[in-house]
């Protein structure tokens, strides 16, 4: 009897594994422009004024190094009016809540002053680029656009203040000062381009006499919130560390206004002979002023540093304003002849270049993490 063999058949070979699915590439995540306030155009404030400040001191060879920093506030003025026309488009409820906030709606004085400073970098340091015609007209076109503004921002902001934020006492903020300081910012520019206009008829007087208007608007503004602030401080101790920069924002008025009164007497004008020396004797107590105010604030400051002073975009006011004192020591050196005031601009631009770099080096390491465009945690 045969025994059969059974075969068993070989087992199939196993199918080859199939590939791992390729991992769809991650979305692009851009910042949310939600939370972008107008507090941003600080920052193009800040740089513009970096290169109007140098021009006005006589320093040889700074010229090309001046015309970048130009550069950079235009280009820096043309992304934020880009991403604050986004906000309004995109957020505009978000935008509309801001107006509504006692504490950002002050920083509505910020766009048309970010215009101005960028108008008077043109005529200043930009014309070696763009030349003389396209550097008039550029800083003709922003002088009407910031002093409009400006003048709309002087009434609404106040309006909104009294009729819709209703503050409670002790709450006096120097960011008040924001909206109607930008009248004074035009009325240093508008007495820089008065030269520009014609000769003939009286289109250069007519200019001087509105700057003495915006002047106006600015000064006794002035007078009706500073003593708020103050009496804040004193009676309610100093501001919050994060707060603390926005002492400098009081320095904006003051140098402001020492520059276009400057800059209002050495416009060829029928008026230069009367206001050279009223320049002389406006200008010097109020630099006084300043410089006192300059160092209670840096008082202020070096204490709310060694409490833990948090970077904010506040961080811009240590810019700006003192930019201000700089050009407005060096229309004093211009018109007294006093190499001090000279000296004075100088340190005071030194202190101006450290703030702005370390303003801006903390601002862009806050936009590349995405710190500044985050929204409040809630």
């Amino acid at each position: 009897m045969s025994t059969a063999v059974r075969t068993v058949p070989a087992p199939a070979p196993a199918p080859p594994p199939a590939p791992a699915p390729t991992p769809a590439p991650l979305p692009v995540r851009l910042p949310s422009l939600r939370d972008a306030g107008p507090n941003w155009y600080a920052a193009v404030m800040g740089t513009a004024i970096v290169a109007t400040a140098g021009a006005a001191l006589p320093v040889p060879g700074a010229g090309p190094a001046l015309t970048a920093v130009w550069a950079v506030s235009a280009v820096l003025l043309a992304l934020v009016l880009t991403a604050r026309a986004a906000h309004w488009l995109h957020h505009r409820d978000r935008a509309r809540a801001h107006l509504l906030d006692p504490a950002v709606a002050p920083f509505y004085g910020c766009p048309p002053m970010a215009l101005l400073a960028v108008g008077t970098a043109t005529l200043t340091t930009g014309e070696a680029v763009i030349g003389e015609r396209a550097a008039v007209v550029t800083a003709f076109t922003l002088f009407a656009a910031g002093t409009l503004t400006g003048l709309i921002a002087a009434v609404a902001v106040p309006w909104l203040l009294v009729v819709r934020h209703r503050p409670a006492p002790g709450t006096a903020s120097p960011v008040w000062l924001l909206p109607v300081v930008a009248p004074m910012v035009a009325a240093s520019s508008g007495a820089l381009l008065a030269d520009r206009l014609p000769s003939g008829g009286r289109w250069r007087e007519a200019m001087l006499l509105g700057c003495g208007a915006l002047f106006g608007i600015t000064v006794l503004a002035t007078l009706l919130i500073l003593p708020l602030v103050f009496a804040r401080l004193v009676h309610h101790g100093p501001l919050p560390p994060a707060l603390t920069p926005s002492l400098f924002l009081v320095l904006g008025p003051l140098g402001q206004s020492t520059t276009a009164a400057a800059n209002a007497a050495a416009a060829d004008t029928p008026y230069s002979d009367l206001l050279a020396p009223l320049a002389v004797l406006y200008g010097v107590p109020v630099t006084g002023f300043a410089l006192l105010w300059l160092a209670l604030a840096g008082a202020m400051t070096v204490r709310a540093v060694r409490l833990g002073m948090p970077f904010t975009l506040g961080w811009w006011a240590f810019t700006f304003p003192v930019g201000t004192c700089v050009t407005g020591a060096a229309g004093l050196a211009h018109h007294t002849g006093l190499s001090a005031f000279t000296v004075l601009a100088a340190l005071l631009y030194a202190l101006l270049v450290t703030g702005w770099a370390v303003a801006g080096y903390r601002t862009l390491r806050g936009l590349f993490s995405g710190a500044l465009l985050a929204g409040p945690r809630r």
